[in-house]
């Protein structure tokens, strides 16, 4: 495929504002300018030969527009290889004069899916993203990558030591502290890279979309950090991106666990200082 074009610069594209404000401490009133994450829709359409489709809109915050477009792409299997994707490029919506914020997908042929259950004709929120499929029955008949029995390892120090990682990377966050972030690291706790979006599941998504672009996936030696809780639809994005280690700075959930063991995922939850728990694939850990 064409490497993605870079997102055109612009107004449209700053991940950070900056507000004007009004402050009450101690008492007294100050003014001040504070940074603030943007959030701006995207526009997400597909394009073949012979045809197209709109996948829908989402809340983000701008840049990796391209990333987050192809993560989508695979968490909803409508694609499953790079090779399927011959480009990805900002492009006006009909009727629409701002570029920035929508992208087209041309793809090398129709998908074999059923749109009725993926086109989403409203806007989504950025908590959510293009959100998949609220069972495990889908995400079994995508044919998932088998994820190795107790690979990769990571020393328990070592992943105890991530969030800091995580947080010394986060531009955008020291900035403004209102952005999700999704960090992938290698068994010996090495930063491959770090996303960030005002939506957690979008902060996913572009670092499985990067991925996908790379060629490198599936994730099978690569340890998986979030900022936020570890809910079903994280879970689900890491097993159809073959990741064996999704550790959360928050929560999960009943059902994210049962995912998670289901399809042999190590998920660790509540990962804060030295403490943290594990839910499911205890024997990655050492």
């Amino acid at each position: 495929m064409t490497a993605p074009r870079p997102s055109p610069a612009g107004p449209s594209q700053r991940r950070v504002f900056r507000a004007r404000v009004q402050t009450r401490e101690a008492g007294a009133w100050t003014e001040r300018d504070d940074a603030v994450v943007v959030e701006a829709p995207l526009e997400i359409r597909l394009r073949w030969k012979g045809g197209s489709r709109r996948l829908g809109a989402t809340m983000r915050t701008p840049g990796h527009d391209e990333e987050l477009a192809a993560g989508l792409l695979y968490a909803e299997g409508i694609v499953h290889h790079a090779s399927e994707i011959r480009g990805i490029a900002h492009e006006p919506a009909p009727g629409e004069a701002q570029e920035f914020n929508s992208v087209v997908v041309d793809l090398a042929r129709e998908p074999d899916v059923d749109w009725s259950s993926i086109e989403r004709p409203f806007l989504m929120s950025s908590a959510c993203g293009v959100c998949g499929r609220a069972t495990t029955d889908y995400l079994r008949s995508t044919n998932p990558p088998a994820l190795r029995a107790g690979e990769p390892t990571i020393d328990a120090d070592a992943l105890a030591a991530l969030p800091a990682r995580l947080r010394a990377a986060q531009e955008a966050f020291e900035a403004t502290g209102g952005l999700h972030a999704t960090a992938l690291f290698t068994g010996g706790a090495e930063a491959l890279l770090v996303r960030e979006d005002v939506g957690r599941h979008n902060a996913f998504d572009k670092a499985v979309g990067r991925s996908l672009l790379d060629g490198s996936l599936p994730l099978a030696g690569a340890v998986g950090l979030v900022s936020g809780r570890a809910g079903y639809e994280l879970v689900q994005k890491a097993v159809r991106a073959g990741l064996p280690i999704l550790a959360a700075v928050g929560a999960p959930s009943t059902l994210a666990i049962d995912v998670a063991k289901e399809f042999g995922v190590t998920l660790v939850g509540f990962l804060r200082g030295d403490r943290f728990n594990v839910y499911a694939g205890r024997d990655r850990l050492r």
